[in-house]
């Protein structure tokens, strides 16, 4: 029963989950006349964001819904060139400044400024509502058991939001997808733990390998690093999965030499600044997929549809490809008055190659930062230098960069202008 403090809502389509993916199809959802609700389970600000690398094709498509430059304007870094690099030699050599500009670069951009961009927009509309701090507690159904809305709890009280569609983007542990009983099959190849953290940069912005993202590989822990904005360094030590209690149990000393030795450019900061085992993160990666991404009145997009490895920095880029592909399917589809699991369903099979097509990608990544023989180090650098004089090295650019070019934003609106 609900009682006078319950808050109901109305809306055509409810997105769960304020991540990019949700408010970049909020936004077009917007644009194209629908009412949205997103219902975001963090308090504003409140969260911790560690993707924040935007491939050229996620750029693209921000730019067209014209949100880049404002976001960028918030503080982003521009890397032109990803390494990998084994015992001070360059194993590979991804150069996207061989792309064409304006997208020529990586964006390491925090994702509250992509957010927050994207949330100015939203609230342009008199049809769209944020509620903040709200954890979805079920699902509502309708006739023949359609989903047709959301209840949720948090410290503002309960609420209850009905909606024509609900989506779900609330990320790889989706809680949507688990109350819509949606299994997702893992793919044990890439189960890692991935240890996340962030030091102060001591040295200048416009040094040449400030522009560089770079995987050092150390035997089966490949450690990313980019510069960050406004003064940081990232870092992400991919380890063998559940490895890292073992390591942690040898003390916080021997992480730290340990990771030094696989970073040696940056050991000094590692032992200056990492000073207790809470200035790290800890992450469980894995890969997975739904058994289906859609069911009566019910979309799941991004990770809660499809989870990646952080390899290759395709999170963020496939949930905002996601959202510009199911745009014109859901308008459609309210237009229709069928938001039937059959015609859902068409979504799904618009990315399913798509998603396909990452996955291998990932796993040819994958087996470049990992040991592949006795002396690889003697066999890349030169195998390399024969690929890169060959067609073959831009059209491998260009499919980590841009995935499907084929994507486009629906009836963009905002012009493309690149750097700000």
């Amino acid at each position: 029963m609900q009682g006078p403090g319950h808050e109901r809502f109305d809306t055509d389509v409810c997105v769960v989950g304020g991540g990019p993916g949700g408010l970049v199809l909020a936004l077009l959802m917007l644009r194209s006349g629908a009412r949205v609700m997103v219902v975001e389970r963090a308090l504003w600000h409140q969260r911790e964001y560690r993707g924040e690398i935007l491939q050229p094709g996620a750029m693209k498509l921000l730019d067209d819904i014209g949100v880049l430059v404002g976001a960028r304007a918030r503080g982003a870094r521009e890397h032109d060139r990803l390494r990998l690099v084994e015992g001070g030699r360059v194993l590979l050599n991804a150069d996207y400044r061989l792309l064409p500009p304006p997208y020529d670069h990586l964006l390491s951009i925090p994702q509250p400024h992509v957010l927050e961009e994207l949330l100015v927009h939203c609230l342009r509309s008199p049809g769209f509502g944020y509620l903040a701090g709200r954890r979805v507690s079920g699902l509502l159904r309708g006739d023949g058991g359609r989903v047709a809305g959301v209840t949720s709890d948090g410290p503002f009280g309960p609420c209850t939001v009905r909606a024509r569609v609900v989506v779900g983007a609330d990320g790889r542990f989706s809680r949507i997808r688990r109350l819509a009983g949606i299994a997702a099959d893992h793919v044990p190849a890439f189960d890692r733990d991935l240890l996340w953290f962030k030091l102060v940069s001591e040295r200048p912005h416009s040094a040449a390998s400030a522009r560089d993202v770079l995987v050092f590989r150390a035997g089966s822990t490949p450690v990313l690093v980019h510069e960050s904005w406004p003064d940081r360094i990232q870092f992400g030590w991919t380890l063998p999965h559940r490895a890292y209690r073992h390591l942690a149990a040898r003390g916080l000393e021997y992480v730290k030499e340990e990771l030094a030795r696989a970073v040696p450019p940056y050991a000094a900061l590692i032992r200056e600044q990492i000073r207790s085992s809470g200035d790290m993160s800890l992450l469980d990666v894995f890969c997975a997929r739904a058994e289906r991404w859609a069911d009566e009145g019910l979309v799941l997009i991004g990770d809660a549809a499809h989870t990646h490895s952080p390899i290759g920095g395709q999170g963020i880029n496939l949930a905002i490809q996601d959202a510009v592909v199911l745009h014109p399917l859901l308008v459609d589809a309210l237009a229709a008055g069928d938001l039937s699991r059959a015609r859902l369903a068409a979504f799904e099979e618009r990315r399913s190659r798509d998603i396909a097509a990452v996955l291998r990608l990932q796993a040819l990544q994958s087996r470049s930062e990992l040991p592949c023989g006795p002396s690889p180090a003697g066999m890349w650098p030169g195998l390399v230098r024969v690929i890169r004089r060959t067609p073959l090295h831009r059209t491998m650019l260009r499919r980590v960069a841009y995935g499907n070019p084929s994507i486009r934003v629906s009836g963009a609106v905002g012009a493309r202008r690149g750097r700000p």
